[in-house]
């Protein structure tokens, strides 16, 4: 017990450094320069209030900056969501390893990419990464130089959308909102879409609450394991 908590308090000292933002998109085609297409925030820290509006987009206290550009992507394609700890940072500082906790990212269909703020319906998730074999999703995207990795489903449709890819830190969630997200939008145009299926979709806010037991969680003293699997927060992973 006293290890345990002398590691939460060692993370918890270390909260700054282990902050981080999405701020490059990569395609089959190329990775595209930082902030290409992306609303980058200056300032890389989290959101914790799982109802307000900037849960979608990010947004205040990181001030996002709008950006006029659209990534053209093919249905099917397999992105990567690149992560570093600031805007200027290499694939050696994505998050501090310490900050332990799920992946995910979801998809919205919008007309305009560049205008729309995310906020409200339309919502899918695509993938997710939670914990397995002592491993969690941001250890994944840390491991892999702060590549996440995400599929475009090849069954949606096409037209303009927003891609928010998230990882949640959970070093200090044992306390409501204690939970650090972190966000930000993609604007993509895919094509070559099959429209052979209509995904159920949901609300940002609204995907999460406060004591979802995915982000109200002792990761230290009682930690995921075969008889308490953890629960990755949100709604159902949309498959063709």
């Amino acid at each position: 017990m006293k290890l345990s908590n002398l590691s939460a308090t060692a993370v918890l000292a270390s909260v700054a450094s282990g902050h981080t933002i999405f701020c490059q998109l990569k395609t089959p085609a190329q990775t595209f320069p930082v902030s290409h297409a992306i609303r980058t925030p200056s300032y890389d820290g989290p959101q914790t209030d799982v109802n307000n509006n900037n849960m979608a987009c990010n947004g205040p206290p990181n001030p996002t900056t709008p950006s006029d550009k659209i990534i053209d992507v093919k249905a099917g394609d397999t992105l990567g969501a690149i992560w570093r700890h600031t805007l200027q940072s290499g694939a050696n500082d994505v998050m501090d390893p310490g900050h332990k906790g799920p992946v995910m990212a979801y998809l919205k269909k919008v007309t305009d990419a560049t205008k729309d703020n995310g906020v409200g319906s339309g919502w899918f998730k695509i993938q997710e990464e939670g914990y397995a074999n002592g491993k969690w999703g941001t250890d994944t995207v840390i491991n892999n130089g702060g590549n996440q990795v995400i599929k475009i489903p090849e069954c949606i449709e096409d037209g303009q959308y927003l891609l928010r890819a998230e990882m949640v830190a959970l070093h200090g969630a044992r306390s409501v909102n204690g939970a650090q997200l972190y966000m930000e939008c993609a604007q993509i145009n895919v094509t070559g879409g099959k429209a052979t299926k209509t995904p159920t979709t949901a609300s940002i806010p609204g995907i999460y609450k406060s004591s979802d037991p995915g982000l109200l969680i002792d990761i230290y003293n009682k930690p995921p394991g075969t008889s308490s699997p953890y629960k990755i927060p949100g709604p159902a992973l949309f498959t063709c």
